[in-house]
């Protein structure tokens, strides 16, 4: 492709670094990631503080309450790790529990909260200061309080009726009983004291001490299903990293019980196009209806594949047929140039969300990592007087018998959560990823091709107008079906929107930033040394660098 986007103009400036660099959703976690990179430590130390922060500072997006998955790169091991911090469904939990369907909040679509368990591993591993160091701002802003932006104002305004029916959650969330606005300060003190227990006593204070004790016993009392058993048990998983080659590029994820996969194969798939005939010229990808329309209907055939992904005792075939470059051949072979084919699965899209943050240091580490509490405030419940607000990852599982993500007592979810990693010469080139459920695979398919084939820098990449694509059968969460549309932004022009109606594309326009996702992108610049950050207007996100 032709470097013509010098002068395209963004919102934002790139942050600019060669001793690291740090982007998340919310300003006070990119913060606390900086000051660790600054105070002598590494992108390991960096992603926990901001992990921990944001946890705190965006409560309805994440906390310690979710879970989460991290791939993290290690200069002194030469090599990726995968962590696993998915929770499983409590030991009790079947299908019978949710004969009239998986409730949207409440202690009952609660799986066992793990995002702990990933930090601690991720610390004991790789991290090079102190736990109390790189959980002083999150233990910081739970006791001390910070202000509310207009996106948590308007999430807690969204989810009003069920914070107020739970009076931990009403107290923390509705301080005296008002929504929140623009700077109203958010105090979460019993919090503050869970995070403090967890610097002292690591992993055992949370799963095993008397945090565990009181979580378990606020779930007997409220019709949860997470036991005390459930807790002890839980442990994060190291994995390895399931990979592709796109355009020379070494392109890495998280294997399954998340769909990582997903996004690798849509990569297979897109490389067998020639971009630069498609995009006809225009100046941004999603100018040309080609283009777009290509990458919609791969998705939709990527997205088929995806419905086969579950937690598997062993997926080495799985992966290996999916992620074969002969069998993404075939799946281009149908692709149709001119025509939607529609491509549904089977048996109404909710709200929801998740966080995503990137970190990287001038030693060659890199961590890419997102968490979540599944839904805005997850359960919309805190667990007694821990402080902890609770997931409700419940919805992601099938209830049908003999699907693929059928819910089973213990089981991992299927995760759209997915952590992607790029390698060049075998060491961190970019590092990047989005909330979003569905949209996460497709936001982060769109961002990656504009700066690899297309020449844009990662504020560029990150402010692209974009499209979602939603087709009958795959929405991840409960029910499990959605419509068959495609959400475009206003910015893309009106010829191309257009063009995608007249092809078949059920087209609706959206706001000028009002699409899907949430993106952070770090990208190593190999003859300067800098590593550029962007980070989406779309939210609070907000990029730094050092």
């Amino acid at each position: 492709m032709t470097d013509t986007w010098t002068s395209l103009r963004t919102w934002r400036p790139t942050a600019m670094g060669k001793r690291g660099a740090v982007a998340t959703n919310h300003p006070l976690a990119t913060q606390a990631g900086l000051a660790m990179l600054q105070r002598g430590g590494n992108a390991i130390d960096a992603y926990l503080a901001s992990a921990s922060t944001i946890g705190v500072v965006e409560p309805h997006m994440s906390g310690i309450g979710g879970e989460g998955f991290a791939l993290v790169y290690s200069a002194a091991e030469g090599k990726a790790t995968v962590v696993n911090a998915s929770g499983r469904a409590p030991r009790s939990a079947t299908s019978a529990h949710f004969r009239d369907g998986i409730p949207a909040q409440g202690a009952i679509t609660a799986i066992t909260p793990s995002l702990v368990a990933g930090w601690c591993a991720i610390h004991a591993r790789w991290g090079s200061l102190p736990f109390t160091t790189v959980l002083e701002s999150a233990i910081y802003y739970a006791r001390e309080g910070f202000g509310a932006t207009w996106y948590l104002a308007g999430w807690a305004a969204n989810q009003a009726k069920a914070l107020a029916a739970d009076p931990s959650t009403a107290a923390a969330f509705l301080p005296g009983g008002k929504l929140p606005t623009l700077g109203t300060t958010i105090r979460q003190p019993a919090l503050a004291r869970t995070l403090e227990a967890i610097v002292a006593g690591g992993r055992d204070a949370f799963y095993e001490g008397d945090i565990a004790a009181e979580v378990a016993r606020w779930m007997r009392a409220n019709g949860g299903l997470v036991d005390l058993q459930d807790l002890r048990e839980c442990r994060a998983e190291f994995q390895e990293p399931i990979s592709t080659t796109y355009r020379g590029i070494e392109v890495l994820e998280s294997p399954p019980n998340s769909t990582g996969a997903t996004f690798l194969q849509e990569l297979n798939v897109v490389e067998q196009f020639d971009l630069d005939s498609l995009a006809g010229g225009g100046r941004l990808p999603c100018d040309s209806p080609d283009l777009v329309h290509t990458f919609v209907e791969i998705k939709k055939l990527c997205f088929r594949d995806r419905e086969r992904i579950a937690e598997l005792g062993d997926y080495t075939q799985l992966m290996e047929e999916l992620l074969s470059k002969k069998y993404a051949a075939g799946l281009a072979a149908q692709v149709d140039p001119k025509r939607a084919v529609p491509r549904p699965i089977g048996p109404a899209p909710v709200a929801s969300d998740t966080t995503y943050l990137a970190t990287a240091d001038g030693q060659g580490n890199a961590v890419s990592g997102i968490q979540s509490l599944s839904d805005g405030f997850g359960a919309a419940v805190v667990a007694g007087n821990t402080g902890i607000l609770l997931n409700n990852r419940m919805r992601l599982f099938h209830t049908i018998p003999g699907h693929a993500n059928e819910l089973r007592a213990g089981r991992r979810v299927r995760h759209t959560l997915n952590p992607p990693m790029a390698l060049r010469d075998g060491r961190p080139f970019m590092v990047f990823g989005t909330p979003g459920f569905d949209a996460q695979l497709q936001v982060n398919l769109q961002v990656f091709s504009a700066m690899v084939d297309f020449g844009l820098d990662p504020q560029q990449a990150v402010e692209m107008p974009r499209w979602q694509s939603m087709q009958p059968g795959t929405f991840a969460t409960w029910p499990h079906d959605a419509p068959d549309r495609l959400d475009v932004e206003d910015r893309v022009p009106d010829a191309t929107r257009a063009e995608l109606a007249r092809r078949g594309h059920v087209v609706e326009t959206v706001g000028s930033l009002e699409g899907p996702g949430s993106v952070n992108v770090l990208r190593y610049d190999t003859e300067t040394g800098f590593w550029h950050a962007g980070a989406d207007p779309r939210r609070d996100n907000t990029a730094l660098a050092w």
